[in-house]
């Protein structure tokens, strides 16, 4: 399949099912014990899933962030953030923040659907918006945010065999996470289990 009909092919699948505003990932799915008894008010943020149409193999594009942050420090995330006041919505969230953070202008950014909205277990609610990225940007990452920015094939991705659960012990509870490791990065948690709904709703594509 040539990256093009690739690309086609991956937007017809995201829009055969399209999402709603409730979240149906979660943190909590590999823990549904330790799944709060009463609602939470969610804060809004999105996320921008940028598949770079490589000529040798499209990518994901993540971004590592750096070791000072006060939340999620270190850790491999996809460039996003909370949704502000003047934001149209998810898709402008995501695309403005890609944007601060990595340098990638948003006519580089071909948008084509939404995968399901993933709650975190610390009371976020977020919208991972996919887009195909062009070759041919410039990165000028946000030296406060962000310490790396890197490409993994999507192909390794969206392959079962990378998708692990690693488990830990967090204030007396056992937690499970999605881990998908590639080389020296560690990518977990909510980006990992992203990615796992994004091969729910491509199969066997890539």
């Amino acid at each position: 399949m040539t990256d093009l009909r690739l690309a086609d092919e991956i937007a017809r699948r995201l829009k055969a099912v399209e999402p709603d505003d409730v979240p149906k990932r979660s943190d909590f799915d590999l823990n549904p014990k330790n799944r709060p008894s009463v609602p939470r008010q969610l804060r809004e943020a999105a996320v921008l899933v940028p598949l770079v149409d490589r000529a040798d193999g499209m990518t994901v594009l993540l971004t590592k962030r750096t070791e000072h942050l006060n939340s999620h420090a270190g850790q491999i995330s996809f460039p996003g953030g909370r949704l502000e006041d003047h934001d149209s919505g998810p898709e402008d969230a995501a695309l403005r923040e890609t944007e601060e953070e990595t340098g990638i202008a948003a006519h580089h950014v071909n948008l084509i659907g939404r995968l399901d909205v993933y709650e975190t277990v610390t009371g976020f609610a977020v919208t991972p918006v996919v887009g195909i990225v062009r070759p041919g940007f410039d990165l000028m990452p946000d030296e406060f945010e962000v310490a790396e920015i890197f490409e993994v094939p999507l192909a390794f991705l969206m392959d079962p065999a990378n998708h692990q659960r690693h488990g830990g012990w967090h204030n007396g509870t056992k937690r499970y996470w999605y881990a998908m490791p590639y080389g020296d990065y560690y990518i977990w948690g909510a980006t990992a289990g992203m990615l796992v709904n994004l091969h729910h709703r491509l199969g066997d594509l890539c």
